[in-house]
């Protein structure tokens, strides 16, 4: 139930981080939803690395998931500080590197269609911040495109199986 939580806020954030690119949310006001998300699965996994039965998987799923939280704690930072992006984008760049072999040992595991979807989402993340570290660190004009991916993998690897994880019909 954990991921679903994540997984919707995840969702919203993307897709308002999205509209926010394509000049529709004002820099200070994205900053409420980038500290909600990231807030929030801070604290899935602080309890997914700490709580009652913490193991080897919950830890790895915990590391995974602070790459979001740091992420959306970052835009945030950068909106109310006024900060140009430039070290967000090289640290997306860590998280598209690290996410590739994600997706891969999850899609060689996969057995049903969630595992599937899983690592198919690690894949598209992974492109997802390929270009905010290309947007953000090297400048390139590419933010109608990244705006568009964000909203789409928004609604398809967030805010959709999100909600069909919260309301049961998926996991």
């Amino acid at each position: 139930m954990l991921l679903g939580l994540s997984l919707f806020y995840v969702g919203a954030v993307l897709i308002l981080n999205g509209l926010w690119m394509l000049g529709r949310i004002s820099d200070r006001e994205i900053s409420i939803i980038n500290l909600f998300t990231g807030g929030l699965t801070l604290l899935v996994s602080l309890k997914l690395a700490f709580g009652e039965g913490a193991d080897h998987t919950s830890i790895r799923g915990a590391a995974l998931s602070l790459l979001f939280s740091f992420t959306y704690l970052w835009v945030a930072f950068n909106r109310l500080t006024g900060a140009d992006g430039r070290g967000l984008g090289w640290f997306s760049l860590f998280v598209a590197i690290t996410a590739v072999p994600v997706a891969i040992d999850t899609l060689s595991t996969a057995s049903t269609a969630l595992d599937w979807w899983q690592g198919l989402s690690w894949a598209a993340w992974s492109l997802l911040w390929l270009l905010f570290f290309l947007m953000l660190a090297l400048h390139k004009p590419i933010v109608r495109f990244t705006a568009g991916m964000a909203i789409g993998q928004g609604i398809l690897t967030g805010w959709l199986p999100g909600y069909l994880l919260l309301t049961g019909v998926l996991g």
